[in-house]
Order: structure tokens, then sequence, then C-alpha cells
């Protein structure tokens, strides 16, 4: 089996976190899910999906392996104890943070924003599950008020990479009127009825008190790189990709 490709990424000056973005490439998975599938949500073989997850974890050193099942909301959970990627998540929400070293907080995506928060001193890492439907709540707000609240930081200690996802030009929504509420309106372009949901993100983050210095963008499109990533804009039976930050 070969293995699953990722992007690495490194905080400016926060050598002790580490994030990885998973690829399609690589893995045991079949079609139509993907090599690199690490979804046990999307209706792969499981043994296939396991063995995808475990071997991701033991590449990037990885002792635990904390996630959720995904459900567009806003609720975090913070410090779990025992995460294996073996394991089928069995938390709902879509955020999720840790102060331990070794456990990397999952977030599965295609096309959804996958968004990565370490605080500047690598003290705690958060990762937060952003489909346009969190956008449309604020989650990359109100995941930072909490991650706040919690932690009893201030957000211009924290530091955020958003991963690959959905560009403005395949974001394309035709019931915008509905979809959003009144307020978004400067992210719309009616002529390709798209939404700028990359752009939105790194607002709703610098106004949630990040410093824009403080915002990183890996600006990769889930849809358009069909070789690389999983779209389900594109294929709607397609397997998940995953981003994942830990603190070393």
């Amino acid at each position: 089996m070969a293995k699953i490709s990722y992007i690495p990424f490194v905080f400016p000056g926060l050598e002790n976190v580490s994030v990885a973005f998973s690829t399609r490439s690589g893995g045991s998975c079949k079609s139509p899910y993907g090599c690199g599938n690490i979804s046990y949500d999307v209706g792969d073989d499981p043994y296939d999906v396991r063995a995808n997850r475990t071997e991701l974890a033991a590449s990037l050193g990885i002792t635990h392996w904390h996630e959720c099942i995904q459900v567009h909301g806003d609720v975090m959970h913070y410090d779990l104890e025992e995460g294996s990627p073996a394991a089928k998540p069995v938390l709902e929400g879509d955020g999720i943070a840790t102060t331990t070293a070794g456990h990397a907080m999952v977030v599965k995506t295609a096309d959804c924003q996958p968004i990565m928060i370490a605080h500047k001193n690598g003290e705690f890492v958060a990762g937060l599950h952003n489909g346009w439907r969190g956008n449309a709540i604020n989650f990359p707000g109100k995941g930072v008020a909490d991650i706040c609240e919690h932690y009893s930081c201030d957000p211009e200690d924290l530091l955020a990479v958003r991963g690959p996802s959905l560009s403005p030009a395949a974001a394309q929504f035709v019931n915008f009127e509905s979809d959003f509420e009144p307020g978004f309106e400067e992210y719309f372009d009616k002529a390709s009825s798209t939404v700028d949901l990359w752009k939105l993100t790194i607002d709703q983050l610098h106004e949630a008190g990040l410093p824009r210095r403080n915002i990183y963008s890996v600006d990769l499109c889930t849809y358009f790189m069909a070789d690389s990533f999983f779209s389900y804009r594109r294929e709607k039976q397609t397997g998940r990709q995953c981003s994942l930050i830990w603190i070393k």
C-alpha cells in the first residue's frame, strides 16, 4: 500500500506544533471513494478506511486521534483522554481542542474548510470543521470565542490556517438569499452566483480578534484539483481527506 500523501504546514516560529493536510493520493481504499479516504461515514469498506487512518497516524508520529461526528454546528469539545485512529467518532460537534502533546485534532472534509488553530506558544491546538453553514452561523468567530473562554486567553494570541477547500470560483449558491441571512452580500458575486467563502472565513476570524498577520491560508481548491482532493460537489459518492493539528 502506498502511503497517503499529505501537505505539511508549520506556523512561523512555532516549531512545537505540526499541521498536515492529507490528500486522496495513496492508501488502500477502492473506487469510487478514492485511495486516500479516511472517513468511516461515506459507505467505504471499514477495513480499508482503518488501514488508511492507522497508517497515516503512524507516518505522522501521532499517538492519539480525535475527531467528531461533524454536523455543521458550533459545538466544541475539549481535552479528550483517549483516541485511536482505528475507532469511529462518538461525539457530535464541529470543533475539538487539546493541551496534550501527541493528540491530533482531526477534521474531515470534501469541500468544507478545515480551520486549524494554535496558541502562539503552543499551549493548545484546535481544529474546526467549517462548511458554508458554519460561515452562515459564524462558527469561525464563535469557535474562537469559545476557545478563548475555555483556555482563558486572548484571541490576539491565536494563530490560524485554513486548509484546502472549495475556492470562490467553485462555490456557487443559486439560492443565496435563502442559504445566507442578510449581511453576507459583500461576499456574493451576482454574475456568477458564487460566494467567496475563503475571504468570509478570514474576515470572521479577524473580527473575532485574530490579527490578520496571524491568519494563514492554503489556497488549494478541492473541486478543481481532482487528482489531489475529494470534492462532494464534484462527486457525490466520494471519500474524505483530513486535516490534523497536534502538539509535538
